[in-house]
């Protein structure tokens, strides 16, 4: 079952996309857009990470951050993110502690659940119902942004 909205966040830190290292408060004060997903390079990953990369500019200066978690490892990521132009992030959560902490696992995979948390920790909105195509634009309408 995944965390309630008005739960405070579970305070994480990974590798990202490039290999540096990103933890939750790192985005203090900003809206952070935590999206779980099953696996890089798959037709519904694909059709939710570029649903982000598409209506990416709606998100920019209105101190949003768009994070991508999986269980892939960098290398994965960097493919991913370079075959389809990705402008955000994806954190590598190899060892499933984030998708634990998140209540997302699926058995060796993350569940696609997406958490909305606002600049003080606080989880904001959560969507377990993802529909891959339209998933930014959905979280933005539900944030009222």
């Amino acid at each position: 079952m995944a965390l309630s909205v008005g739960t405070d966040a579970p305070a994480f830190t990974a590798k990202d996309t490039n290999g540096n290292t990103v933890s939750l408060s790192d985005f203090a004060g900003k809206t952070v857009v935590l999206y779980f997903y099953p696996k890089d390079d798959t037709p519904g990953c694909t059709k939710q990470a570029c649903s982000f990369r598409d209506n990416y500019a709606d998100y920019q200066g209105k101190d949003i951050v768009v994070l991508g978690v999986s269980r892939d490892d960098e290398a994965s990521h960097q493919q991913f993110t370079q075959k389809f132009n990705l402008p955000f992030p994806l954190l590598a959560d190899t060892d499933g502690a984030i998708i634990k902490a998140y209540d997302v696992d699926g058995g060796g995979y993350a569940k696609r659940v997406t958490y909305v948390i606002d600049g003080s920790g606080k989880i904001i909105h959560v969507d377990s119902s993802v529909n891959t195509s339209t998933h930014a634009s959905d979280v933005l309408a539900a944030i009222g942004v």
